[in-house]
């Protein structure tokens, strides 16, 4: 049996207490939102805090909203606290963002994402078969990078962290150009989520101790006469708790003539961060979503710069032969999704 170390728990009433704890306590405190990966993480002794804050009661970080500028659009806005389970089913996010549904339905089973939150996986830590494990497992290797040890076991002599991003979420959020509304006692910033992630598996945000993510929030459709479209897919063992061993999100625009005039594509779980993979938007113009050739063509362009590791579980020779099946897949889900309109 794991157990849990010894921390002090309190859950705050409001954002300001939760804040005013973090700017207290810093580097010494840690967040729990649904807790379906903090928990076994402290368990694992891979966080050792002295406070763990927790974010349950705090409903003004809760709910899904439209807020408009004017008639025409019109920005998704969803508290950082708002379930995985309450994404996949809301009908706002169905109609502007159905690839954000998609991708909320694919994280782990029912259970976990009724208790998983938004914020949670957006903040989720990076994985590595060599750190999630037990301290009793990972101290019989003399540790590695990301905790208590000076050595990467995936490369030989590594010098940088190379455990994986693996946030459903994330992905597509990146591909549908989101940002993030970060509050600390010193005030509120806002961040675009491409940029919200470093290449450093030991810790993967640009995160201050003494922050929380408030708020994601999704752009109104790019209506260019025609629609917009988002669709997400996922390479795991199981149809559904396992972590990727590749996500794929895709978001694109097409005009009145049903061609796409724009397109983004982004390829996770073979880095810290997810990468947007370039030149897709000029490959793609013009082109339908459903033409199997042109899929190919953008499955074989992501596919040349995805090289995926042996950090996680899974082949990386045919996750890396499985990127051209899951782009396709991921434009193909946009498709089926229908165009997502103004609410």
């Amino acid at each position: 049996m794991l157990r849990l170390q010894p921390f002090d728990f309190v859950k705050p009433q409001s954002v300001d207490e939760a804040l005013g704890l973090l700017a207290k306590h810093g580097r010494n405190a840690k967040l729990i939102a649904g807790g379906t990966d903090v928990m076994p993480n402290l368990k694992h002794g891979l966080y050792q805090p002295e406070i763990v804050i927790g974010l349950a009661d705090l409903a003004e970080l809760r709910g899904v909203a439209i807020e408009r500028d004017n008639q025409e659009d019109g920005t998704l806005a969803i508290g950082a606290m708002t379930t995985l389970e309450e994404i996949e089913s809301h009908p706002l996010v169905i109609a502007h963002a159905p690839g954000l549904a998609q991708a909320a339905h694919a994280v782990a089973g029912p259970t976990q994402r009724t208790m998983g939150t938004l914020g949670g996986n957006v903040c989720l830590d990076t994985r590595c078969v060599w750190i999630n494990q037990t301290h009793f497992w990972r101290k019989s290797l003399g540790f590695c990078l990301k905790k208590d040890g000076t050595a990467c076991h995936v490369v030989e002599g590594g010098k940088s962290c190379v455990a994986a991003a693996s946030n459903d979420t994330a992905t597509m959020l990146c591909a549908l150009d989101a940002t993030l509304v970060i509050r600390s006692a010193r005030g509120a910033r806002t961040v675009a989520i491409r940029d919200f992630y470093k290449p450093d598996g030991i810790f993967n945000q640009r995160l201050e101790p003494d922050e929380l993510l408030a708020q994601v929030r999704v752009p109104a459709p790019r209506f260019t006469g025609g629609a917009t479209w988002s669709g997400y897919a996922k390479l795991r063992a199981r149809a559904s708790i396992d972590f990727p061993k590749l996500s794929v999100a895709a978001a694109f625009t097409t005009d009145a003539a049903g061609a796409i005039d724009d397109a983004t594509l982004v390829v996770s779980a073979i880095a810290a961060t997810p990468r947007l993979i370039s030149g897709i938007a000029e490959l793609a113009r013009g082109g339908r979503a459903d033409d199997l050739a042109l899929l190919a063509r953008l499955g074989e362009r992501a596919q040349k710069v995805t090289v995926p590791l042996t950090n996680i579980d899974g082949d990386a020779a045919w996750r890396r032969q499985m990127v051209p099946v899951f782009v396709k897949r991921a434009f193909l889900a946009a498709k089926a999704a229908g165009a997502a309109t103004a609410v």
